[in-house]
């Protein structure tokens, strides 16, 4: 495996280890959604405002299943 790959997979876990404490925090929703999209911004992810939303949004989606 090259290195840039064993760094992506490292920074992706961290994110993804990093989201579902924010999901399972006892906070509501809207407010945990606001959360992910600070966290990400904060690690410099470039996305639209409303791009970094709906991930957030599929990502509480996807763990309240």
């Amino acid at each position: 495996m090259k290195a840039l790959n064993i760094v992506l997979a490292v920074v992706g876990g961290a994110i993804a280890g990093a989201t579902v404490g924010l999901l399972l925090a006892p906070e509501k929703g809207e407010r945990t959604r606001k959360n992910i999209v600070k966290y990400l911004e904060d690690k410099g992810i470039k996305l639209q405002k409303s791009k970094i939303e709906e991930l957030a949004n599929e990502i509480a989606d996807e763990l309240g299943k």
